[in-house]
């Protein structure tokens, strides 16, 4: 049975062309920590989400400004939906919360490594994560 997410509080968006500068919705984000971040366009950073205990990755989601300093300061992973223009924590409608242990900061300042403690499924078709379709890979064969 899919576990639904959806999205409990909205902001508005903002349209822009360009690569963003800085967020595209309101922040109380640490300036220190926004100022590193790389965004895209539409302001967005992608959070790749892992499980804190067994490094098993569970999804990958995006976070604006707001929606990272709400993950940072309430300890529930909080992401922006896309398609819903509007905040979503991981859980509030399903039941399959994510409770943050850490966040980290890749070099380049376009990614984030959320490390939660998932409770119940991360995947919204109730799958335990969302990397469950394996493709098949060809090798080239070793030369000596």
């Amino acid at each position: 049975m899919p576990a639904s997410d959806a999205p409990v509080t909205g902001a508005p968006a903002s349209s822009g062309g360009a690569v963003a500068p800085g967020p595209a919705r309101p922040s109380r984000l640490d300036p220190a920590i926004a100022a590193r971040l790389r965004r895209t366009p539409d302001g967005l950073v992608a959070a790749v989400v892992r499980q804190y205990d067994s490094g098993e990755v569970l999804m990958v989601a995006w976070m604006d400004d707001e929606a990272l300093h709400r993950t940072l300061t309430t300890g529930r992973a909080t992401y922006w939906s896309r398609s819903r223009q509007e905040y979503w924590v991981k859980g509030a409608t399903s039941g399959h919360h994510q409770y943050v242990r850490s966040v980290a900061l890749d070099c380049d300042g376009d990614a984030l490594l959320v490390s939660v403690d998932q409770v119940g499924v991360a995947c919204h078709t109730g799958q335990r994560t969302c990397f469950f379709t394996e493709l098949p890979v060809s090798s080239p064969e070793a030369t000596s």
